[in-house]
């Protein structure tokens, strides 16, 4: 029997409590990130960039295994899993989230940005803030708004010139109120439908043509299921980065800053690009044979016009507070 001083015991039990009630301070720590957004997309790219400048900051204490073209499925099952805490983050259309955190809506009013910089300062100041505190309910956290950009109008059955042509075309729009109200007042017969589903409804005839930035377009190929092309530019719309509040929370403070800041990093690098690959797609998609009309000042006019009340509607699900906020800080020169 071997005898073993009474302190020496306390000490190892001490010592093993600690271990066990610690976990994570004394191993690695790992998270998933999943994306529905193409490899070759300029936000896939960034969140290489996340991933690597956070693991050089934590000095590969924290790794990030990132999913991306919808590796672990579309984008509202990426929304779930972030909430559920089966993944720690994703980066996807904001319009994905708006079921969850109808104050998001705010930001999706059609015709509401003139250009990016005016929609980064309002998504980059107090009301980003604001929104990150509104969302910690539904147990995640807002991480940055990247560009998804200028959405525009793709179909199969006729150029898009007068508001006329979009009575009666099935159009697939995002799951989001405000998107679908504004294509409803606008005559169309506006669809809600996951993207992973997008390409063989276009395809198939089940819709007849969607909305997105030209970047998707290209990506995606939809040009391939497409034959008219108009750069209606109705909505600018973002992708959000957002992570389970909890997995977040229980980091380290370090850890948590290392996050933040490899996040603004990546932020920075996808707008830069986003400009880039924007302009370059345009030119892929013409090449591809879609036939592409430029709008008219006229159809831009009635397009406002027709669409000029869904902010009341709004008002309601996002709150009226919030929308005026929103209004306010997009108007300021």
């Amino acid at each position: 029997m071997i005898l073993r001083h009474p302190k020496f015991v306390a000490s190892l039990v001490a010592a093993a409590a600690i271990a066990f009630a610690q976990p994570s301070a004394m191993a690695q720590a790992k998270w998933r990130a999943a994306g529905n957004f193409a490899v070759e997309h300029t936000s896939s790219e960034a969140m290489k960039l996340f991933k690597e400048e956070l693991e050089k900051a934590t000095a590969g204490k924290f790794v990030v295994d990132l999913f991306p073209a919808m590796q672990l499925g579309g984008a509202q099952e990426n929304v779930q899993g972030v909430r559920t805490g089966s993944i720690q983050m994703t980066w996807v259309g904001m319009a994905f989230l708006t079921r969850t955190v109808p104050e998001l809506e705010a930001l999706s009013l059609p015709f509401q940005f003139t250009s990016r910089e005016q929609a980064f300062r309002v998504t980059d100041g107090p009301i980003g803030a604001e929104i990150d505190r509104r969302i910690a309910s539904k147990g995640v956290t807002l991480l940055g708004f990247m560009e998804l950009g200028a959405r525009h109008v793709t179909n199969s059955k006729r150029p898009i010139k007068t508001l006329e042509d979009f009575k009666g075309l099935k159009i697939r729009l995002q799951p989001n109120e405000t998107h679908l109200a504004s294509f409803r007042a606008l005559g169309a017969n506006a669809v809600a439908m996951d993207v992973k589903e997008l390409y063989s409804a276009l395809q198939q005839g089940v819709v007849d043509g969607q909305e997105n930035p030209f970047s998707i377009i290209n990506a995606n190929r939809y040009f391939e299921v497409q034959k008219f092309m108009s750069n209606t530019g109705h909505f600018f719309d973002f992708i959000v980065v957002i992570a389970n509040r909890k997995a977040f929370e229980a980091l380290p403070p370090a850890h948590q800053k290392a996050v933040r800041d490899s996040m603004n990093a990546a932020v920075r690098y996808q707008r830069e690009r986003a400009l880039i690959q924007e302009a370059d797609s345009i030119g892929e998609i013409k090449r591809r044979g879609v036939t592409y009309d430029e709008v008219s000042p006229k159809l831009i006019a009635d397009m406002r016009a027709a669409t000029a009340n869904i902010v009341e509607d709004v008002k309601k699900r996002a709150g009226a507070d919030l929308v005026a906020r929103v209004l306010a800080e997009a108007a300021k020169q």
